[in-house]
């Protein structure tokens, strides 16, 4: 990424370090303890491959598929990779805005204060998720010496602290559970790994999106500032037209709701997918999975208060959990339909993929995809 004078629009090192610093203390455990709940998360990811292939009928048996990491980490150690990850999808845009700056008055300076500003805010953001997630593919995840990842990009984290709060404030049992979590998280795995034009196609809309920003830093900055004082009541309520929208609605561009419109589809598909085969695979292998099911959902629906709520809506999180909700009725319904071979050739291609009108009507998306592969095999 180019500088100027040494200066980035965002300076990562600074988001590490306020992240770090910020995020708040896992559940006490014993050194002994500790290192059992890693060895456990790691047999169970092994496991869970072969639960998630078996169910999903995605990979063929004796396929050669990419092989992607998996990594048990703390709470800093998400914050690390997400980052990376952060770095390295933003640089074009970043790169784009940054020459923008450069013939601007003062431009020097403003990276260098810049820089520092949204470092610290982005640290923020990052220490109140990194308490929240208990794992993550990483689709666009760089390769590093401290953070392994394919060749291609991606590695499975599952963040030990969190499982093991939420285990805790559940009451449930933690084996089942961290199994459970597990089967969620390698049916991502599964998808990336078995549908190898999936990354590069959500990379693409990712880019195009970020294309379609304002990269006038002033600008974003206006659209920012206004976003954070519409969440913060600063301006009178007549002002507030935009009220109840998230920060990501905010600041988007009517092209940019258009890009987002696809994108939402995908994420409610992968994420409802990976939702329905944990609940498929889960009676079999999790002896507890009704009660952790019940729990997790009223956990899942309800938040941890008022602050979390109002920092959920803020960030768009509620879109995040109808995409669980609709997503899984989606697979559901269509697996209901044409079964599960029927269902997978939603990973045909591109076009293949459900939009996020039929993703609301399943029967939609069965009648066109299936509609035209019988038409086109007469």
């Amino acid at each position: 990424m180019t500088s100027i004078s040494g200066a980035e629009m965002v300076d990562w090192n600074l988001a590490v370090a306020t992240a770090t610093r910020l995020v708040r203390p896992g559940p006490e455990v014993t050194r002994d303890e500790a290192r059992a709940v890693v060895a456990e998360l790691r047999g169970h990811a092994r496991t869970s491959e072969r639960h998630v292939r078996e169910f999903t009928r995605m990979i063929a048996e004796g396929a050669a598929v990419p092989d992607t990491p998996v990594l048990v980490v703390d709470r800093a150690g998400w914050v690390k990779a997400n980052v990376a990850g952060f770095r390295e999808l933003l640089q074009p845009l970043l790169g784009k805005m940054q020459d923008r700056r450069a013939g601007a008055p003062g431009g020097a300076v403003l990276g260098a204060v810049g820089g520092k500003v949204t470092g610290v805010e982005l640290g923020m953001l990052l220490s109140f998720l990194a308490s929240r997630v208990l794992g993550q593919y990483e689709t666009f995840a760089p390769v590093s010496r401290d953070l392994p990842a394919s060749a291609g990009g991606g590695r499975l984290l599952l963040v030990a602290p969190n499982i093991v709060h939420v285990e805790r404030e559940l009451e449930v049992n933690p084996h089942d559970f961290r199994l459970w979590v597990c089967l969620h998280e390698e049916t991502h795995r599964t998808q990336f790994t078995a549908v190898p034009w999936l990354r590069d196609h959500l990379e693409g809309e990712i880019q195009t999106f970020l294309g379609a920003t304002d990269v006038d830093p002033a600008t974003v900055l206006e659209r920012i500032r206004e976003a954070a004082q519409s969440f913060a009541g600063a301006r009178p309520a007549a002002e507030q037209g935009d009220e109840g929208r998230s920060f990501v609605e905010l600041v988007q561009t009517p092209e940019q709701r258009e890009i987002l419109g696809r994108l939402t589809a995908v994420m409610s598909l992968l994420e409802g997918h990976a939702d329905f085969v944990m609940d498929g695979v889960g009676p079999q292998v999790v002896p507890s999975v009704a009660e952790i099911r019940e729990k997790f959902q009223q956990r899942r629906a309800s938040g941890a208060g008022r602050l979390d709520a109002a920092l959920r809506k803020l960030l768009g999180l509620d879109a995040k959990l109808r995409q669980y909700r609709d997503g899984e009725r989606f697979v559901r319904a269509v697996v209901g339909q044409v079964g599960m071979d029927g269902f997978n050739r939603v990973w045909t291609s591109p076009n293949t993929l459900p939009t996020k009108a039929e993703i609301a009507k399943p029967a939609d998306w069965v009648a066109r995809v299936h509609r035209k592969g019988s038409e086109e095999s007469e």
